[in-house]
Parts: structure tokens; C-alpha cells; sequence
């Protein structure tokens, strides 16, 4: 498991729709050490704090293997690293293999695996196509949210080591597949108990399993 890019970028406001839009979408590798501290990368952040960023989703992590998939989907490549927002691009981190709680070194770092990604329109936007979150969400290649547990320099090129599995979890596919999609009642039970996951998402399954009960 390797980190093959750091990406980063500041907010910027850009024209869509005839809208003048914030987003912080537009990340771009960086050479050399960067420090990562409990709320971002130095040199990264987010526009809209409401549902990105915060010591919950410091890091957004995504896997190169889904760089060819995306290539033959959308018939092109040349995709720069951090074309889909990500902080990290990595090697051998896919989501069914990926566990919520996971704890990962990564450099002088240490982080903790807190939720999958959920699309919006910003990435529509990035990819210079409004349909592309609807179809981001069916491929089920989201990438991860990362919370920093310790504070460290990161560089491109650093192994990337699993140091503590998370015991009786789920994994990052399973739970997009529970929020994104459907699941039988014990696996919301245990999604919603699963205590790496951000507040958001634990909330969100308790919701379906009360929807559950009223059936």
C-alpha cells in the first residue's frame, strides 16, 4: 500500500450555471513534505464546512486503481492525481478491503478511516459533467474520509501501513451500499453502532432503523 500523490488547493470561487460557486474541488499534487494536522493538509482547504472538512473528514483518500476504470467509462485519461478531489491518491486501498476504524501510518502520521464519500455537484463540475455524482455513486468507487490522529509529515511515495485493523466493522463499500442504497435491519444495527463513524452517518442509520420500525 503506497501514497502515490499529495494533492492539495485552496477554495476558489469559479462560474457555473451563471452562479458564482465556492469549492474547494480543484486539488493538484505537491512535491516534497507536507505537514498534515488535525484539520487538513497545509496548503488544503474546504469551501463549505458544513459537510466537508472538519477533524472528522480531514483527509479525502482515493484509490489510482479506479483511475482506469474512469478512463474507459468516460473515453479519456491524461487524469491528473487529485482529478476527483482527493487529498491523498493511493495504491491498494480499495473500499471492500478498507474498514471503517482502520487506523493507518502513513509518514509520520497516523489516521483513522471515518466514512465513505458522497458525491455532490461539485465533482460534476470538476469533471465537466453534471451526471457524473449520479454515476460516482452507482460504480461505487468513493474513496474515504480520513480523521488524523496524529500529526505528521506525509510525502509522496510513503508506504502506507495498517497498524490497527478495526475489530468487528464494516467495510467502506458496505457502508456507501447501507446509505446509498439498501441492507437488512442487523446490518444497519451494526452500521449504527460502528463508533469510528462520523456522527452524520451513525445518525442517518438510526433514521433508516426507526423508518424500519414503522413499516
Amino acid at each position: 500500500m503506497n501514497l502515490i500523490s499529495v494533492n492539495v488547493g485552496l477554495p476558489r470561487e469559479i462560474n457555473h450555471g451563471g452562479q458564482t460557486v465556492m469549492t474547494g474541488i480543484f486539488k493538484a499534487p505537491v512535491a516534497g513534505a507536507v505537514f498534515l494536522r488535525r484539520l487538513n493538509l497545509d496548503g488544503d482547504g474546504q469551501a463549505d464546512l458544513r459537510v466537508h472538512g472538519g477533524p472528522d473528514k480531514a483527509v479525502y483518500a482515493y484509490s489510482f486503481e479506479h483511475y482506469a476504470f474512469w478512463a474507459r467509462e468516460l473515453g479519456r485519461d491524461g487524469f491528473p492525481y487529485g482529478q476527483f478531489g482527493e487529498n491523498f491518491t493511493v495504491e491498494g486501498l480499495l473500499e471492500d478491503a478498507v474498514n471503517i476504524g482502520d487506523v493507518f501510518r502513513i509518514g509520520e502520521a497516523r489516521v483513522q478511516v471515518t466514512q465513505p464519500r458522497s458525491p455532490c455537484f461539485k465533482l460534476g463540475i470538476r469533471l465537466g459533467d453534471e451526471n457524473f455524482p449520479a454515476r460516482f455513486t452507482a460504480a461505487n468507487r468513493t474513496g474515504f474520509y480520513l480523521r488524523v490522529l496524529e500529526e505528521g509529515r506525509v510525502t509522496a511515495g510513503d508506504i502506507i501501513e495498517r497498524i490497527a485493523p478495526a475489530s468487528d466493522s464494516m467495510s467502506v463499500r458496505t457502508v456507501f451500499r447501507l446509505r446509498h442504497g439498501s441492507g437488512t435491519r442487523e446490518e444497519y444495527e451494526r452500521a449504527a453502532k460502528l463508533p469510528a463513524l462520523t456522527p452524520s452517518w451513525r445518525a442517518a442509520f438510526e433514521k433508516r432503523l426507526r423508518e424500519m420500525n414503522n413499516c
